[in-house]
C-alpha cells in the first residue's frame, strides 16, 4: 500500500509477472467512479482497478487499486488471492451498498459470472 493521493494497493504479481511466470490470466479492469458508492466519497471521485484471474484454476492471482482510499479494499483482495478462493465463491461475498467496494460484483460480472 502506498498512502500517496490517490493511493495506490495492490497484492500479488503484475499482468506481465504472471505471464512470465506462466500463469494463464486475464485482467479484468473496472473504473471505480462507476460505483454508486463513489458518490458517496464526493463529487470527482476517480479510481481505477483491476483483477486478474488464473484461467485455469479460476482464482485470483492479483488485484491493483488506485484512488481514494484504496487500502481500503486491499484486504479483501489479499484474503482472495492467499485463499486462493474459487469465483464461483466470491460471488456470494456481497459487499455492502452503496461503496466503491461493489467493484467486487462488477469483476465478477465483467469475467462472466
Amino acid at each position: 500500500m502506498v498512502f500517496t493521493r490517490p493511493q495506490v494497493g495492490w497484492v500479488g504479481p503484475t499482468e506481465r509477472e504472471a505471464r512470465a511466470a506462466g500463469i494463464p490470466v486475464e485482467a479484468v479492469s473496472y473504473d471505480l467512479s462507476w460505483m454508486a458508492g463513489a458518490s458517496v466519497d464526493g463529487p470527482g471521485y476517480t479510481g481505477r482497478a483491476q483483477v486478474l484471474v488464473d484461467t485455469q484454476r479460476r482464482v485470483l492471482v492479483g488485484a491493483t487499486f488506485v484512488g481514494p482510499d484504496a487500502g481500503e479494499m486491499l484486504h479483501a483482495a489479499t484474503i482472495a488471492v492467499v485463499g486462493e478462493v474459487p469465483l464461483d465463491r466470491l460471488w456470494h461475498a456481497v459487499p455492502a451498498y452503496p461503496t466503491v467496494s461493489e467493484v467486487w460484483i462488477r469483476f465478477l460480472e465483467s469475467y462472466g459470472l
